[in-house]
């Protein structure tokens, strides 16, 4: 009851988000995070110069923060966007740059509860999930996808995502998925998977969770245009072949995940965060701190 009770106060208050965004550029990783929050929060790259494009970018990791409405609950989402990820002939950089800036937010927290004093105006800027772009190659992961969402899996829930996926026919795309999920199985990645307990779990959720397990990784086709389609606008390419919705959930599983995101597994995705993926940080910081001093 208390849980219930703390639940709904959160709906009241609203709640605080925080979605990281990595991928090689190219992917539609702005696109996505604009079609996301249906605004201009991440600002187009201008084209590459010629006489530039061989210059190496090192990443950024830059964050924006917008205020959400979604069926009247307010959230306060924050998207890091990591441009440069991928374009360096070596990204152990990249890798090294990512996981310190999720192991630095977690340091922020560690920092506070050890204080007498609590600062009430401290923001919680923990990141809950991460979004990895996956490039449509149509063959199977390569290393440097490996190699990410192994090494960020024990710090994030990862969830796999396919960029530009109107690339792909439909079988195409259900082959390509279907590899990708074979290569995080053989190496025991362990991505967030929509878990359940199917002693625990009501069958709604049961269902719920079976589907968008079945989903994975999520094709996704960012479209910020809006374009009329049988009297109505929405967003959406025109192809010589077809139109494709971006909110159309027989086209592509945005509208899905974007739901279980910001709605349905919002809260899950923030409790693992917090009574997992801290808590284990927590503990491996503490215990190197006390064998330092027993040293």
């Amino acid at each position: 009851m208390a849980h219930r009770i703390g639940r709904r106060k959160n709906v009241k208050k609203g709640f605080q988000f925080t979605l990281m965004v990595v991928g090689a550029s190219g992917l539609g990783r702005t696109t996505f995070i604009n079609t996301l929050c249906d605004a201009d929060v991440v600002p187009k790259r201008e084209s590459d110069e010629p006489e530039m494009a061989h210059v190496e970018e090192a990443i950024k990791i830059k964050p924006y923060t917008v205020e959400l409405d979604e069926d009247g609950v307010k959230i306060s989402l924050t998207v890091v966007d990591t441009p440069g990820f991928g374009d360096m002939i070596d990204n152990e950089y990249c890798f090294q740059e990512i996981l310190g800036y999720l192991e630095r937010q977690y340091d922020d927290i560690l920092s506070e509860e050890s204080r007498i004093k609590r600062n009430p105006r401290f923001r919680d800027n923990r990141v809950h999930a991460l979004l990895y772009f996956i490039t449509p190659t149509g063959h199977s992961l390569r290393e440097i996808d490996i190699e990410l969402m192994k090494r960020l899996s024990p710090r994030i829930n990862v969830i796999p995502v396919v960029g530009k996926a109107d690339t792909f026919t439909p079988t195409e795309l259900a082959d390509f998925k279907k590899r990708v999920m074979e290569d995080i199985e053989h190496h025991n990645i362990p991505i967030y998977n929509f878990p359940y307990d199917p002693e625990e779990d009501d069958e709604e959720t049961i269902d719920e969770n079976s589907e968008l397990r079945s989903l994975l990784p999520f094709a996704l086709i960012g479209c910020e245009e809006e374009i009329m389609v049988n009297g109505r606008k929405v967003r959406g390419r025109q192809y010589p072949w077809g139109i494709v919705e971006v909110d159309n959930t027989q086209h592509c599983d945005f509208a899905k995940l974007r739901f279980a995101l910001l709605s349905s597994h919002l809260q899950d995705l923030k409790e693992i965060t917090h009574d997992y993926l801290y808590e284990n940080y927590r503990t491996e910081k503490l215990s190197r701190s006390a064998d330092n001093l027993s040293d």
